[in-house]
């Protein structure tokens, strides 16, 4: 099984969201057997949006972990929020959001979310291989 872990702030948020796809891309990339294109830019997007959502209501800072299991790839980040993810109606005129956690929820086999010991969350999602 293959891991990578990576500290993500918020200090540029844009550009550590861009940073954080970059590593995922990077870490799929370097898988064998290879991923199919499709199956990568979906695990891609999926980190996309849980980072996002850490950073904009978990607490401003996060880490993201991957693992390739045979069978999929697993996204974790845990953030310092006491907050899980929820459901919610996406505002299609306010700009305020709501895609995110849904999308991920579609495009996973599974997600989870998990209270650390130390506080915060942990926010899974697997994704096929």
């Amino acid at each position: 099984m293959e891991t990578m872990s990576v500290d993500i702030a918020i200090d540029h948020p844009a550009g550590s969201i861009a940073w954080a796809r970059d590593r995922a891309r990077s870490f799929l990339d370097g898988l064998m057997p290879a991923l199919a294109s499709e199956a990568a830019d979906t695990v891609v997007l999926g980190v996309s949006e849980l980072v996002t959502n850490a950073l904009r209501h978990g607490g401003g800072i996060c880490v993201l972990d991957l693992a390739a299991r045979p069978d999929g790839i697993e996204v974790a980040v845990h953030d310092p929020g006491p907050h899980a993810p929820r459901m919610r109606t996406p505002d299609l005129d306010g700009g305020t959001g709501g895609f995110g956690w849904p999308m991920v929820n579609r495009l996973a086999t599974a997600t989870s979310v998990t209270s650390r010991a130390s506080g915060g969350k942990t926010v899974s999602a697997s994704f096929p291989r």
